[in-house]
């Protein structure tokens, strides 16, 4: 690693972590040789050009695929499981000879991080914040993109008509952050001022309890770090009572109990918690009748494909394949059914200066809290 560990926690204290563009996939690293047959029509290959061929595969024993656990990390393992087979298949294609595919769920984003700085993890599927936090030991191949919504409004009130998100046909390369209030008596009264057309103060969210995610999560911590900022001129660490939930799952949950007030998400992660909100939740009315929004933050740049510039196994013939297998899977039904654990449809190939902007987001919330 090129930044110590004492940097990286240091790095996460300060920050206190899916879309459309043309896309265009790298050529594929596959080397094909005809046989004598198919080029000349003669009876039999020749049996040099056959052992010249196998020689081009470059054999992987062990390959370290980790996830960032915004989901619960038993549904991540359970939905993931027919990526091994997938992405063992695709680069085989893209002449590589993988023995093993392993994944992991990070025990936090920072972890994830960690691990491709270290090495020990050759491809991670991050947020960009996470990708940016750790851009010095990790790289980023493709981003992911994902259906648009059918709501998408700077205005709170806008989201509260109490009917349900719908996506859209439509591929978008960003998302929002949601702050969204629930069924306690703080969150309701919350959800009442903003409906009603009236402005937030300050004192109206300090006395709310926060569910928080990860100070490298995009839509769980920096984005709405920078709401705050913009509104109030205060940051996460400024809430009297903020805490952090290891999962947006344990998050909706307290929320549906009345442990938090307010929780901070992605746009809009009431779909993925429709059905557990009445039934493991055990709320009597639906989700969307008992939560509301009350903060929309500026769009996001989707989630990341990063590689880990440290792995043994990562050159850019490897970077390669991987962005081509990646599109691929993504182009098959059953890889449609792995990437949505995420709600990911597609990948483009992506460049670290599309992120130039969480850079910037990232930079900001350091200088405000170094400043404090």
């Amino acid at each position: 690693m090129k930044k110590s560990s004492i940097v990286k926690r240091l790095g996460a204290i300060f920050l206190a972590g899916m879309m459309v563009v043309g896309m265009t996939a790298c050529s594929s690293n596959t080397k094909e040789t005809k046989t004598n047959a198919e080029a000349t029509g003669t009876p039999k290959a020749s049996q040099t050009e056959a052992e010249g061929q196998e020689a081009e595969k470059v054999s992987i024993d062990k390959l370290n695929v980790y996830f960032v656990p915004s989901r619960e990390p038993d549904e991540i393992v359970t939905a993931t499981e027919p990526l091994k087979g997938l992405l063992k298949e695709e680069l085989a294609k893209e002449g590589y000879e993988v023995g093993e595919v392993v994944i992991t769920v990070g025990t936090s984003y920072e972890a994830v991080g960690e691990a491709l700085s270290a090495g020990t993890a050759d491809i991670g599927l991050i947020p960009g914040g996470t990708y940016v936090l750790y851009d010095d030991g990790a790289e980023v191949v493709l981003t992911a993109t994902r259906a648009g919504l059918s709501k998408d409004f700077d205005n709170a009130k806008d989201w509260n008509d109490k009917t349900a998100t719908e996506g859209t046909d439509k591929q978008a390369n960003s998302y929002r952050s949601l702050i969204i209030a629930g069924p306690s008596e703080k969150g309701q009264a919350l959800a009442a001022k903003v409906n009603s057309g009236e402005e937030l103060t300050w004192e109206d969210l300090a006395g709310a309890s926060f569910s928080v995610m990860s100070s490298s999560s995009p839509a769980g911590y920096i984005y709405p770090s920078l709401w705050l900022q913009e509104h109030f001129g205060k940051n996460i660490t400024d809430l009297p009572s903020a805490v952090q939930s290891d999962s947006y799952g344990s998050a909706f949950a307290r929320l549906a109990t009345g442990e938090i007030d307010v929780l901070l998400t992605y746009a809009d992660a009431r779909r993925d918690y429709v059905e557990k909100w009445n039934s493991e939740y055990a709320r009597t009315g639906s989700i969307w009748e008992e939560t509301a929004v009350i903060g929309v933050t500026a769009p996001i740049y989707n989630d990341t494909v990063s590689v880990s510039n440290n792995s043994k196994n990562m050159d850019d013939s490897l970077k390669a394949a991987i962005q081509n297998a990646f599109i691929n899977i993504a182009n098959t039904e059953e890889g449609k059914q792995v990437i949505s654990i995420y709600s990911h449809e597609g990948y483009q190939v992506a460049s670290p200066t599309d992120y130039d902007n969480e850079r910037a987001a990232q930079k900001l919330i350091q200088e405000l809290n170094s400043g404090n």
